[in-house]
């Protein structure tokens, strides 16, 4: 099987996508680590008019509904600047253990850099219907709850769950599709 399993054939529309930290490491277990993502994901909501419908941030993965006007470049642009800038983080803070470990777990074709630290692709799923879309986001908000961090979806941090409820979270939420 190639590396390019899924494909997007409607780079416009919303679409579900999971971003999964390389050998599911636990990278996103302090605000640093995610306040990253969070930047790169507001940068992208003003440079590539990226809409986000729903997320959720673990310490291993992140899960999204999103849209922009190419969704392959944008997310392919949140991989390479939050890699990037993960690195640096780790670097700084001597977190030896995790770079280690992204070294070699490191795919063999990745010969242009050290590290590696997300898994290829981002698992696209075209969204197509409201009932699609709803699922998908009641999937997202109770991530949290059904690996037994929080007891209500809405007590997850990094999480649009609350932009639901009508409190305003850490990210703009598109909440009309």
């Amino acid at each position: 099987m190639g590396r390019n399993r899924y494909k997007i054939y409607e780079p416009t529309h919303p679409h579900f996508l999971t971003c999964t930290v390389l050998h599911w490491l636990p990278l996103f277990t302090n605000k640093k680590s995610v306040q990253i993502l969070l930047d790169s994901l507001t940068h992208l909501q003003k440079s590539d008019d990226l809409k986000i419908y729903a997320y959720v941030i673990l310490e291993n993965h992140l899960h999204l509904i999103a849209q922009s006007n190419d969704i392959s470049k944008s997310m392919q642009k949140f991989k390479a600047f939050t890699a990037y800038e993960l690195i640096k983080l780790l670097e700084k803070q001597n977190i030896k253990t995790l770079l280690d470990q992204f070294a070699f777990y490191k795919k063999a074709h990745k010969d242009h850099t050290s590290y590696q630290i997300w898994e290829e692709g981002f698992h696209p799923q075209l969204i197509q219907t409201d009932a699609m879309m709803i699922n998908k986001i009641q999937y997202i908000h109770e991530n949290p709850v059904k690996r037994g961090y929080v007891d209500e979806a809405r007590h997850w941090r990094y999480s649009s769950s609350r932009d639901y409820e009508g409190v305003k979270g850490l990210l703009e939420i598109e909440r009309f599709w």
